[in-house]
C-alpha cells in the first residue's frame, strides 16, 4: 500500500473525489443565484464563485468521510460486484487509496470550507444567516458518514441529503446576494430535494446485503426492498406534485417544455421500480444512472424557465 505508484494514487483521488456528482450540489446553487437576479437584478460574479467554491468543498469533504468511515461495507460490495453509482468510489478497496489519507483530506476540505465561508460572510457582508446556513450544510454532510453521528445509518440521513442538495443550495443561492428568503423558493427546491432523495435511496438497492451484513442501518435496510420501490414511487410522485406548485407560485411556464423529458424518465423510473425490476442487477444499474438524470435535468428546467425571463428591475 506505501509503494503505490503514482499514477495509481492519481487515479484513486480523482475517483475518490467523484466530481461528476458535484454538480447535484452546484447547479442547485447556481439556481438560487440566477432567480435573485431574475427577481430582484442582484448578482456578483466573486460572490458565485466562492459559493460554489464553499459547496463544492463541503461535497468533497463529504466524499472523502465517505470513502474513509463506509470502508467495510463498500469493500464487501465491491467484491459482490462493482456499481457504478453506489459502494464509494472503490479507491480504498482496490488498494489506490488509504483510509488515513481520505479521513485527512476530509478535515483539510472541510477547514477550507469554513475559511470561504468566513469569506464570503465577513468579505461580502452577506447577512447574519451565512454561517448558520453553511454549518447547516456542514452538519449535514460532514457527518453524513462520520462518526459518532453518522446519519446514514440513522434512518434520516436520506432526509439530509435531501435537504442539503435540494431546498439548502436553492435557498442559499438566492439568500447571499439578496439576504431575503421568499416562499417561490421552498416550492423549486422541493422537486429538487424529492429527486436527489430518489437518486441516494436508488443507490441504497446495490449494497441493500453490504449495509445489512455490516449494520449500516440506512433508511433501505431498516424498510426493506419491496417497501423502498413503493417509497420510491411515492417520493417521485412527490416531485411531480411540487414542481406544480412551484409554477403556481411564479415559476415561469416555459418549465413545462424543459421538464418534459426528466418527468417522463422518472416516471419510466418509477414503474420500472414499482414493476419489480430492482430485483435485475443490470436493470438497476440503469435505473440508478436514471435518477440522476431526473435531478439533474430537474433542477436544470428551473434554470432555464428562469434564465429565459426578463429580469423585473
Amino acid at each position: 500500500m506505501t509503494a503505490l505508484a503514482s499514477s495509481g494514487r492519481l487515479r484513486g483521488w480523482i475517483a475518490m473525489c467523484r466530481i461528476p456528482f458535484h454538480s447535484v450540489g452546484a447547479l442547485p446553487l447556481a439556481l438560487g443565484f440566477v432567480i435573485a437576479w431574475r427577481r430582484t437584478g442582484a448578482f456578483d460574479w466573486g460572490l458565485f464563485g466562492l459559493g460554489e467554491l464553499a459547496v463544492i468543498l463541503i461535497m468533497l469533504s463529504t466524499h472523502f468521510s465517505g470513502e474513509c468511515f463506509d470502508h467495510e461495507e463498500d469493500k464487501l460490495s465491491f467484491e459482490r460486484g462493482k456499481s457504478r453509482f453506489a459502494g464509494g468510489s472503490g479507491a480504498i478497496p482496490e488498494g489506490l487509496a488509504l483510509r488515513s489519507s481520505a479521513r485527512n483530506a476530509s478535515i483539510v476540505c472541510l477547514a477550507l470550507a469554513v475559511l470561504v465561508g468566513l469569506v464570503i460572510q465577513f468579505g461580502y457582508n452577506t447577512g447574519p444567516c451565512t454561517i448558520p446556513l453553511g454549518a447547516i450544510g456542514i452538519i449535514g454532510g460532514f457527518l453524513y458518514s462520520t462518526p459518532p453521528v453518522r446519519w446514514v445509518s440513522t434512518g434520516f440521513g436520506e432526509l439530509w441529503i435531501g435537504f442539503c442538495y435540494g431546498f439548502l443550495p436553492v435557498i442559499v443561492g438566492y439568500y447571499l446576494p439578496t439576504r431575503e428568503v421568499e416562499p417561490l423558493l421552498l416550492a423549486v427546491s422541493a422537486p429538487i430535494a424529492a429527486t436527489i432523495f430518489n437518486v441516494i435511496f436508488a443507490n441504497e438497492f446495490p449494497d441493500y446485503n453490504s449495509d445489512k451484513s455490516t449494520g449500516k442501518l440506512n433508511l433501505l435496510v431498516r424498510i426493506g426492498q419491496e417497501r423502498g420501490a413503493r417509497v420510491y414511487a411515492v417520493i417521485a410522485a412527490l416531485s411531480w406534485l411540487t414542481s406544480s406548485v412551484a409554477i403556481w407560485l411564479g415559476t415561469p411556464l416555459s418549465f413545462l417544455t424543459y421538464y418534459m423529458f426528466p418527468f417522463i424518465v422518472s416516471a419510466v423510473v418509477a414503474g420500472a421500480f414499482m414493476a419489480g425490476k430492482w430485483r435485475d442487477r443490470r436493470w438497476l444499474e440503469v435505473m440508478c444512472g436514471l435518477g440522476i438524470i431526473v435531478n439533474l435535468g430537474t433542477t436544470f428546467s428551473f434554470l432555464m424557465a428562469f434564465l429565459s425571463r426578463f429580469p423585473s428591475t
